[in-house]
């Protein structure tokens, strides 16, 4: 199981815990995710169908933003 995969299954069972915009980062990136973010406090990621998720990069991010990051994932996959 790759680091990514395990980030993600972590992430889809704990969505309360304290993750960063690094962990954010990193998944976005192993998924192939768009993401975007100029010189401000939010970031924009955005999937190969062209949906788009707009995450405040604060710490902690908030366990909505989690959630709504996993099921954009989940729609790129299918």
């Amino acid at each position: 199981m790759s680091r990514a995969t395990r980030l993600l299954e972590s992430m889809r069972a704990n969505p309360r815990d304290d993750w960063t915009a690094d962990d954010v980062k990193n998944l976005a990136r192993a998924h192939n995710l768009k993401l975007r973010q100029r010189g401000t406090s939010h970031a924009v990621i955005t999937n190969v169908r062209g949906q788009h998720l707009t995450i405040p990069m604060h710490k902690p991010i908030k366990p909505f933003y989690i959630r709504r990051l996993t099921a954009l994932i989940k729609e790129a996959a299918k």
